[in-house]
């Protein structure tokens, strides 16, 4: 009888531990924040955790023995992770989006495994969702105000241009980058190269109009020993230096006709022949072209081929001068100002309200070229902390042209709501300056140069 007691409290312990134990995995299951769904190989739900079931909206009880994909509004064929769940494929960081509140869609990364027993066969599958909503939203909207791949501007021009660069991501399309000098062009070309599918391959550039015809033909194709004075080794040109990559062909409109015919074989064969070669050789690269001068008046002046342009123009992009996007001016100086303060190791914080205004009000002919080395210049004269007027090129206190007076310059006079807002961000985040940067959407420089205006510290 003893024996049979001691027998039943053992199995009472071990029924208990059990139990115990059971409840301290369903509470670290429940206690992950991304969600967590198992199913058999069915695809019916077995379980799932706290996380998964506010995301999918569904209680536990109601979802056992559900199919995810009904769950998850998901087409075991038409949607890339409803046929991976339906084939019991194993993939990470798929992202999907689920739509399950009205006016409240979520963006999803799914991750799935595999579950398998000691002999390796399978018996169901586990899928991990993780929210990443907000940090999309956030991305694009850091992408919106502050630019992209380089490229600095939160105006509508260089918004479109952002648009443009993200939509030829998944394309090798030919891109023609127009502007004037100094708006950027070589800076758009990098990010559509870093934002493609090529981003791993070189980004080869040239410069057009730095060489002469012949060293030009031979940078480009390459050429064979002996075919000109001074070839003594074979050399392999940019196209072919730039294989799996892009070349990015600055100052197109200075080519010369025969380079011209040679360029539009590459981009109607893709191939090219070394100078002085005979031998075909194929070329894998996408090309981006940029230009500073009117093509079609080109075109009718004889000097470019009409056939070349439009093979260049498949996709084209203008970049808007600096005197047509004045509000970016600030965010461009504040960047120019933490650029040379790291370079120079000068402690110069901001640019005081007289200097911005010269900033603002100035045709700038020479574009954010021109405004990055008035900044430089700035910083060889300034004895402080604070840009003044009187360090400034001198051309930028000239009397604006009229062209320059008809356009709309932002204003910077101190406003009450401003101030409010500013103090507000400041005792929100206990006076910590990049917190509060970030709240009211500026650069930690523009709010050092608002608090010496409001006369906050």
């Amino acid at each position: 009888m003893r024996v049979q007691e001691t027998v039943t409290d053992q199995l009472r312990d071990q029924i208990q531990t059990c139990m115990v134990q059971r409840q301290n995995l369903e509470a670290i299951f429940d206690s992950v924040t991304d969600g967590i769904l198992a199913a058999d190989l069915q695809l019916r739900i077995i379980n799932l955790n706290r996380a998964a079931s506010e995301l999918v909206g569904i209680g536990r009880l109601r979802a056992v023995g559900s199919s995810c994909l009904d769950v998850l509004q998901l087409n075991a064929e038409a949607d890339t992770l409803g046929r991976a769940l339906s084939e019991h494929r194993e993939v990470s960081g798929l992202s999907f989006t689920l739509d399950i509140r009205d006016d409240d869609p979520r963006q999803l990364l799914a991750t799935t495994r595999v579950l398998r027993d000691d002999d390796g066969q399978s018996h169901g599958i586990v899928l991990v969702l993780r929210d990443v909503t907000e940090l999309e939203a956030m991305r694009d909207q850091l992408v919106s105000r502050r630019g992209i791949q380089g490229i600095i501007g939160r105006n509508r021009g260089m918004q479109e241009i952002y648009d443009l660069v993200e939509q030829l991501a998944d394309s090798d399309a030919t891109v023609l980058v127009l502007g004037e000098s100094g708006t950027g062009k070589e800076l758009v070309a990098a990010a559509v190269h870093h934002g493609s599918e090529r981003r791993d391959g070189p980004f080869v550039k040239v410069n057009c109009a730095a060489l002469s015809e012949s060293l030009l033909e031979s940078e480009l194709f390459g050429h064979v020993k002996g075919s000109f004075t001074g070839a003594v080794r074979d050399k392999v040109g940019r196209f072919e230096l730039a294989d799996g990559g892009t070349v990015f062909l600055d100052e197109i409109g200075d080519l010369s006709p025969q380079v011209q015919v040679k360029l539009l074989r590459v981009l109607q064969e893709r191939e090219i022949e070394r100078v002085g070669g005979t031998e075909t050789i194929a070329v894998d690269c996408r090309i981006i072209a940029a230009t500073n001068q009117d093509l079609l008046q080109a075109i009718a002046a004889g000097g470019f081929r009409e056939d070349l342009y439009y093979r260049l123009n498949v996709m084209p992009i203008e970049v808007p001068p600096l005197r047509q996007r004045r509000d970016d001016i600030p965010l461009l100086v504040d960047h120019f100002v933490d650029l040379f303060r790291t370079r120079t190791g000068r402690p110069i914080r901001y640019v005081d309200d007289e200097a911005l205004q010269l900033l603002t009000n100035y045709s700038w002919p020479g574009n954010v070229r021109e405004l990055e080395n008035a900044i430089e210049h700035a910083f060889i004269r300034c004895r402080g902390e604070v840009i003044l007027a009187r360090c400034l090129p001198p051309q930028l206190s000239l009397p604006a042209t009229p062209a320059a007076e008809t356009l709309e310059t932002p204003t910077t006079e101190p406003d009450r709501d401003e101030k409010a807002a500013v103090l507000r961000a400041l005792e929100e985040t206990r006076w910590n300056r990049r917190e509060a940067a970030l709240r009211l959407d500026m650069h930690r420089t523009t709010l050092w140069r608002k608090m010496r205006e409001f006369g906050l510290g």
